[in-house]
């Protein structure tokens, strides 16, 4: 059986599960936020039909979710230069990512992924059709390994996917700082990386979702890396 499973026929009263990142209640069933109730009754009083989205997503949705996760003062948001679409969670934005890449990025294109990172990244990147591959995270001591990602980003191949964690990293709940986020930056900008920022857990690592955001905003800045 899964973890998951597992936890589920556990008749023991003090079990507690730490695989899903989500809150929960002293029962151990999940704990839905108040504003989420809030905006549930916010819809249902709207008495809104159903009508069909687009293919890309609620337009309303994607403007708000825009400013949500990059900020106001984004430049490139500002000037148009970033474009949205709606999925089914964070693993099918993921997954329509990595079906982008393997479409427009050269054939052999690998994806880098933290060691460790999210145990779906890796199927999801594989299924698509990319080699995936590992970048240094988590030190022998437990701290973040910045020299070792560094070092990995410059050897890896030009033109290389890297999968970044803007917050939160899971699984181990270790972020670099704002200073090292400088030098990741820059360090794929000068090895001409492309990059995939997941934001799965933007305001509840810091409970500033702007704070949480720092990390996209400062690459976002920063630019794409320069054409080959």
């Amino acid at each position: 059986p899964t973890v998951r499973e597992a936890f589920q026929r556990d008749e023991r009263a003090d079990k507690v599960n730490l695989v899903v990142g989500a809150y929960r209640d002293g029962g151990g069933s999940p704990w839905v936020l108040p504003t989420v109730r809030e905006a549930e009754q916010r819809l249902i009083a709207r008495g809104q039909n159903k009508e069909y989205a687009s293919i890309v997503g609620v337009p309303a949705f994607l403007d708000r979710a825009l400013e949500f996760a990059y900020g106001p003062g984004c430049t490139a948001l500002s000037e148009g230069r970033v474009a949205a679409v709606q999925t089914l969670s964070g693993t099918g934005a993921c997954r329509l990512a990595a079906d982008f890449y393997a479409r427009f990025l050269p054939p052999g294109t690998a994806a880098y992924v933290s060691e460790p990172t999210w145990p779906n990244h890796i199927p999801i990147f594989e299924t698509a059709g990319l080699e995936v591959r590992k970048y240094r995270y988590l030190g022998a001591d437990g701290r973040f390994d910045v020299e070792g990602m560094l070092e990995d980003i410059g050897q890896a191949p030009a033109g290389s996917v890297f999968v970044l964690h803007a917050c939160a990293h899971n699984p181990t709940g270790v972020d670099p700082t704002a200073a090292d986020w400088k030098r990741i930056s820059d360090a794929l900008l000068a090895a001409g990386q492309h990059i995939l920022v997941d934001m799965a857990y933007q305001g509840f690592a810091s409970g500033d979702a702007r704070r949480d955001a720092a990390a996209l905003s400062l690459l976002a800045e920063a630019g794409p890396p320069p054409a080959p």
